[in-house]
């Protein structure tokens, strides 16, 4: 049975982890060149390899004691919200435009840029870590890849609006006190245990 507070709790802290990162942008400067539902295809099919990867990597940690687990994804929460502190602010990047705009072609693209950049990246580390926490793969799974599809449709479709509107500063701080929460709380049960 799939928990709506888990998944809702997961999909607010993909959500915001994401939003900032230069995925989202990349997604943006695709949308501005080719068919917006073209490049989501291959982005939306990227993300949601990454979040069977890393859900599959947090299903293997359940196998260890709780207290470990806890204290595991706590200092992985806590590094998760310093990584963010720490991050510079990043200009777009630059995506070679295919020559042919076919359908598997832009969302081959699209596939192999997120593929790539996403690899072992913080929302990926996350998602194991909440896959891990909560031992509810399917919950987790769900809200993640309905986290980094928002992310990527908003990208896509309206980035510039939202960057305009709600400074990218604020988006990396809210996303970094949910994760030193989410940490702080991790190590406080790995302890109490």
């Amino acid at each position: 049975m799939i928990s709506i507070t888990v998944t809702a709790l997961v999909f607010g802290v993909i959500f915001l982890a994401e939003l900032p990162d230069k995925t989202a942008l990349a997604g943006l400067v695709l949308g501005t060149r080719y068919r917006a539902s073209y490049v989501f295809a291959g982005v939306a099919a990227a993300f949601l390899l990454h979040v069977v990867l890393a859900v599959a990597a947090g299903s293997v940690l359940t196998l260890l004691p709780q207290q470990i687990v806890h204290a595991i994804t706590g200092v992985l929460f806590l590094g998760g919200a310093a990584v963010l502190l720490m991050k510079k602010d990043e200009g777009e990047e630059e995506v070679r435009k295919p020559a042919d705009q076919s359908f598997w072609k832009v969302s081959g693209a699209g596939f192999m840029l997120i593929l790539v950049a996403e690899f072992g990246d913080l929302t990926q580390i996350m998602t194991a870590n909440l896959a891990a926490r909560y031992d509810d793969p399917i919950s987790v799974g769900l809200g993640a890849v309905l986290g980094l599809w928002a992310v990527a449709g908003l990208g896509i479709v309206g980035g510039k609006a939202l960057m305009k509107r709600v400074p990218l500063r604020l988006i990396t701080q809210i996303a970094a006190v949910l994760m030193l929460v989410l940490g702080a709380w991790s190590l406080y049960e790995a302890v109490a245990a």
